[in-house]
Formats: C-alpha cells, sequence, structure tokens
C-alpha cells in the first residue's frame, strides 16, 4: 500500500517534508556509536540551531519526538519543594504546571484567557513575589493558536535567581526568537514543525547557569539534559543515537537558512494574513484574534456545521486540517500554515475550499 502526503496537508504538525529530507531520513548510514562522521552531523546541526535560534548556549539533541525534552527539560532542574511560576493561556503552559506539579514542585500559576494575551505585567510581578527556580511558558500555543510575548519575562526570572523554561516547538524558525535577548536558561524544540523534518528528534538550549542545575539534581533517565553537557568534547552517547535523523534534520535546517530566516519569518507572517482574511471572508471567528501566530491559526467550527462532517468533506478534496482536543473537540479546528505549509498559493487555494466545503454542507442540510 502506497501512502502519500495530501496536496493540502495543513496540520500543525508534523509539517511536510521534502525530498531532499526525506532521503536522508532513509540513507543507510553505519553506527552512531563508533564514526566520527556521525559528530560531524550532530555538531554541524548544533551550529545551525544556534544560527537559527539565536544563541551560544549549548544544545542537547536527544532521539525522540518533541515531548522527550519538554519531560526531560522538567525533570532534570527541578526537586520536591522547588517552587515554580508556570504562565497560564493554553493547553501546554497547564500541562507544565501540571508536569511540575507531579514531580512534587510547589506551582504558582499565572492564569490568563485562553482566548486573549499573556499580561507580562502580571507576570513579572509574581515571579519577583514568588521567586521561583523555575518559570515556564510556551511560546506558541498550539492548541489555539496563539503567540505569547515574551518580553521582560527572561530577565525578571534571572533577577529573581530562577531559570526560564520555554516552550518554543511551534514557533522557533517562523517567528524571531532570540534566545540569548531573552535570557532562556531552557528553550525547547522539535523538529516536526517549521523545520520541516520527521518528529524523531528534540532539542534543548541549555544556559550555563541551567546546567548548574542540573548538575546538582543529577536526575537520571532515557530523557536526562546531564548526559549532554559537552557531549561533543567527550563523544560518549547514552544511547545509539539517530544518525539520519540528525543527518536529514541538518539538511532542513540549512534549507531554512538558505532561504533566508528574514524570508521565512516574512513567508510566515503573509500566510497568517492569508489565513485570518480569507477566514474572515468566508466568515469563520478566529479563536484567539489578540496574538494569532504566524504558523498556526484556530477557528471556531460556524454553529450550523459539525466538525466530523466537515472534516470528511475536507479530507475528501484532500484538505487535512488539524482538529481540536480536549474542551475544544469538535467546537474548533487549526490549520497549519508553517515550515513547507508557510505557503500563500497553498493556504489560498486549502481556503477556497474549505469555502466551497461549507458551502456544500449548507446546501445538503437544507
Amino acid at each position: 500500500m502506497v501512502r502519500r502526503m495530501p496536496k493540502y496537508h495543513l496540520v500543525p504538525g508534523p509539517t511536510q517534508v521534502s525530498e531532499k529530507v526525506l532521503n536522508a531520513f532513509v540513507e543507510n548510514l553505519a553506527s552512531s556509536d563508533f564514526e566520527d562522521e556521525f559528530w560531524d552531523d550532530y555538531e554541524g546541526l548544533q551550529k545551525i540551531l544556534q544560527e537559527i535560534l539565536h544563541t551560544s548556549n549549548e544544545i542537547a539533541i536527544m532521539s525522540g519526538e518533541g515531548m522527550v525534552i519538554l519531560w526531560g527539560a522538567m525533570k532534570s532542574v527541578l526537586r520536591p519543594g522547588d517552587k515554580v511560576v508556570s504562565v497560564v493561556n493554553g493547553l501546554y503552559g497547564e500541562g507544565f504546571a501540571a508536569m511540575a506539579e507531579g514531580l512534587g514542585a510547589t506551582v504558582h500559576r499565572v492564569e490568563f484567557p485562553w482566548t486573549g494575551k499573556v499580561d507580562s505585567a502580571e507576570v513579572v510581578r509574581k515571579i519577583m513575589t514568588v521567586r521561583p527556580s523555575l518559570v515556564t511558558m510556551v511560546h506558541c500555543e498550539t492548541p489555539t493558536g496563539c503567540l505569547n510575548d515574551l518580553s521582560g519575562i527572561g530577565s525578571a526570572t534571572t533577577g529573581a535567581g530562577g531559570l526560564f523554561l520555554v516552550d518554543f516547538v511551534s514557533s522557533a524558525g517562523g517567528v524571531p526568537l532570540r534566545v540569548d535577548e531573552e535570557h532562556i536558561d531552557l528553550g525547547l524544540l522539535g523538529t516536526q514543525k517549521v523545520i520541516g523534518a520527521p518528529p524523531a528528534l528534540a532539542f534543548a538550549t541549555v544556559s550555563d547557569r541551567a546546567w548548574d542545575v542540573v548538575e546538582k539534581v543529577k536526575y537520571a533517565g532515557y530523557d536526562a539534559l546531564l548526559p549532554f553537557r559537552g557531549m561533543g568534547q567527550g563523544k560518549l552517547l547514552p544511547y545509539t543515537h539517530n544518525w539520519q535523523a540528525i543527518a536529514a534534520t541538518r539538511i532542513a535546517c540549512n534549507e531554512l537558512l538558505d532561504e533566508g530566516m528574514e524570508l521565512v519569518e516574512a513567508r510566515h507572517r503573509i500566510a497568517r494574513y492569508t489565513c485570518l482574511s480569507r477566514g474572515k471572508n468566508i466568515g469563520l471567528k478566529v479563536y484567539n484574534p489578540a496574538c494569532p501566530s504566524p504558523t498556526v491559526t484556530c477557528f471556531y467550527v460556524p454553529e450550523d456545521v459539525e466538525w466530523a462532517a466537515l472534516d470528511r468533506a475536507l479530507r475528501a478534496k484532500g484538505v487535512i486540517v488539524g482538529g481540536c482536543y480536549g474542551d475544544l473537540e469538535g467546537k474548533a479546528f487549526r490549520i497549519g500554515h508553517m515550515g513547507l505549509q508557510a505557503s500563500k498559493p497553498l493556504v489560498e487555494e486549502a481556503m477556497n475550499l474549505l469555502r466551497e466545503t461549507l458551502d456544500e454542507l449548507r446546501l445538503s442540510s437544507k
């Protein structure tokens, strides 16, 4: 059975992958445990990511989907009784708070409506009051299409003596992001969003301050950060690494750099504008109009249409978009215009088909 990517694949990850990246992913390579050439790819990928993310911090590259780094980072820097401030205005923001509680930390949530913006001043006030060991925040809430403003929160966290952890899995590469300038101690990223590679690796930018805490906590496990400190110097892996994934992701990142990051970011902004303007013309309501992300847009499902029927009809036309989970299941859907999918013609054609499909469903229900 041959499985092919639909023409209008617009889910918010995993995203479309270029042919060069796919070919590298299936290359017959030797063992990452014994070949010096592996380290050329590993260290090469680190340097490229540092350039994309504007950081001089060491980058840990783990084998596994993005969630491995979310859990690994939290377990590597938290101990029972630690104080954590979690910024919550979406599913992943709440997820970090729940993770921290599960690890025995005392969590102070700073909550905002999922349909609105984060108030940075309120977050900073909470940080200065609590003086936590860790502050968690999500840059782009993929489930709701919200891009949060990081300004001032990292510097406040540093001033209070804590670490600033940011999930930028679905924003990095598609929006301006400067890890060092934002005082991000732990920056978390996956391969399957803007980068445009299969979901096989996860990354963490780790500051010197964060490494000091990692050394003290000494968490040991598959997802532990500690074994990745200075890995390129010792050339000793905690497990047999996915060389093909590293080589493929290096190619994917180079494709972004070859295009030029400013042009990549502009392409994502144009895709957002196209999606929002076409959605408005169709009569769709944006879930979070206050801070829509350049990488993903979330619309309410129209009240006169059932999501299951809309999804089936779109799929019949080769249009695949993302449903929602939890309280938003069946009530909203998402269009992922990130990576190769941040294409004005692609989004325009898909939105035209969406309009056509909605008209057909409404006509058939009369």
